[in-house]
């Protein structure tokens, strides 16, 4: 029988189980256990207004979240990009004991009248690493293994496809998944427990332990059938020649070597992910004329029909072509200007 399976976070939802995600969210940190603290409501994300906000609450949503330690309660305005305006101001005077496992069982005010997004709270954590790849060349390539019970294992390859795959690359903060297989040879296969085995994602999951998989450690495989996974490199843009790092020719790193992208398809929604992956402002229309002091660039056109929707958290989650498959030049090199908040 298909259960939730759950890593190690150091607490229960339940006998053994992770009934849905978490309803609180960390926004525009570094890494998912830091940023502006959003709580949802009715499908709707709402911010938090820091009165009262202190230690204990933002312990609360570490615990929630699956990350580590609490260790600070940052404003949320240092997130960029900085909450829409229209966004809603949930709640504040939040007021955690710090024992609980969720915020939703803290208490709090909903009348939310005197605060403005200036005051969103904000929250870090320690990370936890509860899955890893080994083996392999570098961290985004090798033996998959999970943490469970303060225990590394390995996980069985029996019913692993490409969309697991693509939550674990997207976890470890490294670009797409190219390759799974059966792993390993001698040399190269785990030692000792074999956590999971029938992993099931539909590869839009956040993190590993929101998809579905047997009971931990009940199967019948062996080391021989260990998972392997490979994901590129993470990505990387950059603006380049600008006044500042949020203005300029657009370039992405692949395979170590910077290109630029092609600007056929290209328009405002692939602008706002780029200003917002870059942690910069909106982007901000710039006549023709100025942008071609920008162009042309050299070397490498990695990306050509980049379609965005315009609330990807990467330009690597858009749509594009092949890596370096194009029919442009230089000359339609994509210029990006974002307004630094």
């Amino acid at each position: 029988m298909a259960l939730f399976f759950f890593l190690i976070f150091g607490f229960c939802t339940g006998p053994g189980l992770l009934e849905s995600p978490p309803k609180v969210r960390l926004v525009g940190g570094p890494h998912h256990c830091e940023g502006r603290v959003e709580v949802e409501r009715n499908g709707e994300w709402g911010t938090v207004c820091d009165d009262g906000w202190n230690m204990n609450d933002v312990e609360v949503v570490c615990r929630e979240l699956g990350c580590g330690a609490a260790k600070g309660t940052p404003s949320g305005n240092l997130y960029k990009p900085l909450a829409d305006e229209k966004q809603k101001i949930f709640i504040r005077e939040v007021n955690c004991n710090g024992m609980e496992d969720e915020l939703i069982k803290c208490g709090w005010l909903e009348d939310v009248y005197d605060c403005s997004h200036s005051e969103d709270a904000g929250a870090i954590c320690e990370i936890p690493e509860t899955v890893r790849l080994v083996g392999g060349p570098g961290r985004c390539k090798g033996r998959l293994e999970v943490k469970h019970q303060e225990q590394w294992g390995t996980v069985c390859k029996t019913g692993w496809n490409l969309s697991a795959a693509k939550v674990v690359c997207r976890q470890l903060g490294c670009g797409k998944a190219t390759l799974i297989k059966r792993c390993c040879n001698k040399d190269t296969q785990g030692q000792g427990l074999i956590w999971l085995s029938n992993v099931s994602c539909s590869g839009r999951e956040g993190y590993l332990q929101y998809c579905l998989s047997g009971l931990e450690g009940s199967n019948n495989c062996t080391h021989d059938e260990d998972t392997w996974v490979e994901c590129e490199d993470p990505f990387k843009l950059r603006l380049v020649n600008g006044d500042t790092s949020c203005s300029g020719r657009l370039e992405v790193l692949h395979k170590g070597i910077w290109g630029s992208v092609c600007d056929d398809g290209w328009g405002t929604k692939e602008e706002q992910v780029v200003c917002q992956q870059l942690g910069c402002g909106k982007p901000i229309f710039v006549p023709a004329k100025a942008r071609r002091k920008f162009v042309p660039g050299d070397g490498r056109i990695w990306l050509d029909d980049v379609h965005c929707k315009g609330q990807e958290q990467s330009l690597e989650q858009c749509q594009h072509r092949s890596w370096g498959y194009h029919d442009c030049n230089h000359k339609e090199d994509v210029v990006v200007f974002c307004l630094e908040e």
